[in-house]
């Protein structure tokens, strides 16, 4: 058997992004300093980006000269490397397809938006992308799906409509299926069928505080069988814990590279490497990203601890006293209050103060019998809150237990259509 394809898939890289208003230019630098070596250790042959490349619609300067010194530094070192980069829900589709021309001339495919044909219907063939082994020779035939809205679907006839049917997932299961067609046309013998998407597969594990729900809310999310069965492999971007989807070890998301949100300090942040050969997947690998910057979460693992345990075990804190700025820890602070404790905020500052650490959240729970305690408690920043808690704060003061799903998946629409639209 030949050499087999390496294949490096990876997604949610929210360049530009800020945890509690601090920046993570660092990390995000570290990171694609490694990955360029990961490349090269590793010979890979095709890098694939599956969507959220950045953060918002409108990346700050500094994250674009990060990603396009990337390319540049990724196609000077590694000339016949294919890169693939997708639209993700937090990506300007747009945005993405105005540079498209140009880096199609470094070998870097981009794919903002479906494509469409003169006469506005969906192009399949401007969504397929070789993929070349070592000798230069096709192996693979990448169909690259961004991010799907709602407006990029076709709209089912009315008369087609079937009791149960979702009319969103069968217009996403019509564009894979046509784009499958067409790449299945072009296919030849030993070539891999490899697929990519950024969306949110039914029985994915949400991350609770950094992942927006797409495709008109949970309700909408996608069956692994929209994807064929003689694909290779599926390279998947939007949830941020890396994870195989019902079951099939084919169909993956890689995961985020670096913790988005506290809650995801514990979880596996990596690469998947990906080897396919006589049209399958032969072998596969995940890579592990070292952690450029620690996160300590105090007590830890979402728990809450009384005022003094905690300040105790602040002061505790292995902190490295060399550590440049930029290295210092985020920290993130739970306590649990039996009793008004206004000054608590002072002394958790007081614990850290003069150490290499940053305190980026003091989360306070009430353990008391509520009314007059909440008076002098802590206050809690609105910035700690996110628009999900605010909302369910809400509708919790006029209504009892939780928002029904359908008004959830109304309210993640039109939370998207404002951040979008930011």
């Amino acid at each position: 058997m030949p050499r087999p394809l390496r294949l490096l898939h990876t997604a949610d890289w929210h360049l530009g992004q800020t945890l509690h208003g601090l920046t993570r230019e660092y990390e995000h630098s570290r990171f694609l300093d490694w990955l360029l070596d990961r490349i090269g250790e590793h010979a890979v042959d095709a890098l694939i980006i599956a969507g959220d490349l950045f953060d918002g619609q409108n990346p700050p300067i500094p994250s674009l000269m990060l990603f396009h010194r990337f390319l540049a530094s990724a196609k000077a070192r590694f000339p016949r490397l294919d890169v693939v980069v997708l639209a993700g829900n937090h990506d300007s589709a747009s945005r993405l397809d105005a540079s498209a021309p140009l880096l199609a001339a470094l070998g870097v495919a981009v794919i903002g938006a479906p494509p469409l044909r003169p006469d506005g219907r969906f192009d399949p063939a401007g969504l397929l992308v070789p993929l070349h082994d070592r000798d230069g020779l096709v192996a693979a035939r990448c169909v690259a799906m961004p991010h799907l809205r709602p407006a990029d679907l076709p709209a089912l006839p009315i008369e087609d409509g079937v009791e149960g049917v979702d009319p969103l997932i069968e217009g996403v299961r019509q564009l894979y299926d046509q784009a499958v067609t067409a790449a299945r046309a072009c296919l030849n013998a030993d070539e891999a069928l490899v697929l990519t998407g950024h969306c949110y597969m039914r029985g994915g594990a949400l991350s609770d505080l950094s992942e927006r729900k797409i495709l008109g809310g949970n309700l909408h999310a996608l069956p692994v069988d929209i994807f064929p069965a003689d694909a290779a492999y599926v390279a998947l971007g939007h949830l941020h814990r890396a994870q195989a989807v019902g079951g099939l070890e084919h169909v993956r998301y890689s995961g985020s590279p670096l913790p988005l949100a506290l809650d995801e300090e514990s979880y596996p942040h990596q690469v998947m490497l990906v080897e396919l050969a006589e049209g399958r997947m032969v072998g596969r690998q995940a890579l592990p990203v070292p952690r450029a910057v620690p996160i300590h979460r105090i007590p830890g693992g979402g728990r809450f601890a009384p005022p003094d345990a905690t300040l105790e075990a602040l002061r505790a804190l292995p902190l490295d006293a060399d550590a440049p700025r930029e290295r210092w820890p985020f920290v993130e602070v739970s306590v649990a209050l039996a009793s008004p404790r206004p000054a608590l905020r002072e002394e958790v500052e007081a614990a850290l103060a003069g150490r290499p650490a940053r305190l980026v959240k003091l989360a306070v729970r009430l353990t008391g019998d509520g009314a007059a305690l909440a008076d002098h408690a802590p206050a809690v920043e609105l910035s700690d809150l996110e628009p999900e808690d605010v909302f369910h704060r809400l509708y919790q003061r006029h209504h009892q237990g939780e928002p029904p799903p359908d008004l959830m998946a109304a309210f993640q629409q039109v939370l998207m259509s404002v951040q979008e639209g930011a």
